[in-house]
């Protein structure tokens, strides 16, 4: 469909643009469900380079390799089992150690490639040029490593950590990874990136503001239309976000984070812009920049699409970082206590 707009007295035809559902103040009506889960890395391969798309042929026969590196550990475990090895079996995988964690049943990252104008791409991101993330700095890289110092232990069931100079990565509450304290979601930013699981968003809209809901740690998004942001002492952990319209995107800048953010590497200098707009099918396309010059030493942008759906959102509690906080506490500290008494004993 096609209809007629007139600028300083001129008429333009503009298509598709009538299709679009809109809201009753006339802006596009975002409002609804979407699946933002794909396959496609968020990172380019580097054996494809500079290659951003890839055929359909390709495409299927990525989608089957992807189906088959998910169901090998799909598997239906046996009730009669016996308990996992003391201190687990050291694999890392979906297991986080081997003591009983779930397999990949419980992932569900997505069946489909990304299409954006009809080129199926090899990666979300796409500058730079290489679909990889830029070099980060220095600060940037001790951050990274330091959010993740509590991930990257190898479980042996022992407390190895104490042959390191230095903090542990289980002295404290405040030492463990954000999403592992459910304060913020492990791929939903912002940006929002597809992750493993939970890739569902809700937008509620109003004239004035709009909210995502982001299924991944329950977070909720709330945007104000219009306005300025507050100060930059008023930092929060999603960060002020303020939006804008302009035709028949939805830009969105935000700013003030505060120095631990979603964004792993990112701190309080983070500066987000999002560029939300409809497909005439319902579908949303996603295109999002980052600029953080203390922990990347450039910009870097990708896009995706977020496809809309009848399904719901459901709460997501996370309750793991919640009531089992106290035990990865406590057992560290056992596993402490052992160690002093096995060096006693030398």
């Amino acid at each position: 469909m096609k209809y007629l707009v007139s600028i300083l007295g001129l008429l333009w035809i503009v298509p598709g643009a009538a299709d679009i559902k809109r809201t009753d103040w006339g802006t596009p009506d975002l409002s609804g469900f979407y699946d933002s889960g794909t396959l496609t890395p968020v990172e380019r391969p580097v054996a494809l380079s500079n290659k951003k798309y890839m055929s359909r042929q390709e495409a299927e026969e990525f989608k089957r390799l992807s189906g088959l590196l998910a169901s090998d550990a799909d598997q239906i475990s046996d009730p009669n089992r016996s308990a996992p090895p003391a201190g687990g079996d050291g694999q890392q995988a979906y297991g986080a150690g081997g003591v009983g964690g779930y397999n990949s049943f419980w992932v569900d990252p997505g069946s489909d490639v990304t299409e954006v104008d009809g080129k199926i791409r090899t990666s979300i991101l796409y500058a730079p040029a290489n679909g990889r993330y830029p070099r980060m700095t220095r600060k940037g890289m001790l951050k990274l490593a330091d959010n993740f110092s509590s991930f990257s232990y190898q479980n042996d069931g022992t407390a190895s950590w104490l042959d390191r100079e230095g903090p542990g990565p289980f002295d404290g509450p405040e030492d463990l990874a954000l999403a592992e304290r459910c304060l913020l979601g492990f791929s939903a930013g912002p940006p929002s990136l597809p992750g493993l699981y939970n890739n569902f968003k809700r937008i509620v809209q109003t004239p004035d503001h709009v909210m995502i809901l982001l299924e991944m740690v329950h977070d909720a998004r709330m945007i104000r239309l219009g306005g300025e942001h507050g100060p930059e002492q008023n930092r929060k952990w999603l960060g002020d976000a303020v939006g804008r319209w302009e035709g028949d995107t939805l830009i969105v800048e935000t700013k003030n984070f505060k120095t631990q953010t979603g964004l792993y590497g990112g701190d309080e200098n983070l500066f987000l812009v999002e560029r939300f707009t409809p497909f005439e099918n319902g579908d949303l396309h996603y295109d999002f920049t980052v600029t953080d010059e203390t922990a990347w030493t450039q910009p870097w942008s990708g896009d995706y699409v977020w496809k809309r759906s009848n399904d719901k959102v459901y709460e997501y509690a996370c309750h793991g970082g919640n009531y089992a906080m106290g035990n990865i506490l406590r057992g560290a500290r056992l596993l402490e206590k052992e160690a002093m008494a096995e060096q006693t004993k030398r």
